[in-house]
């Protein structure tokens, strides 16, 4: 579980430095970065839900 959230918290400050770049400097590379990350940790999030749940049965 603490494996899952140092993923999920780094690929949350990646997805908003490359999305603050986008914005801020229309950095496209950056933008594509931050939708490969929210991809990412769409999937990290999803598996999160499944671990705690099932980690609340216990």
């Amino acid at each position: 579980m603490n494996e899952l959230i140092a993923k999920i918290k780094e690929l949350n400050e990646a997805l908003v430095a490359d999305a603050e770049l986008q914005a801020a400097k229309g950095n496209k590379a950056a933008g594509t970065r931050a939708r490969k990350a929210s991809l990412e940790l769409e999937k990290l999030l999803k598996e999160f839900r499944k671990v705690s749940l099932e980690e609340s049965k216990k």
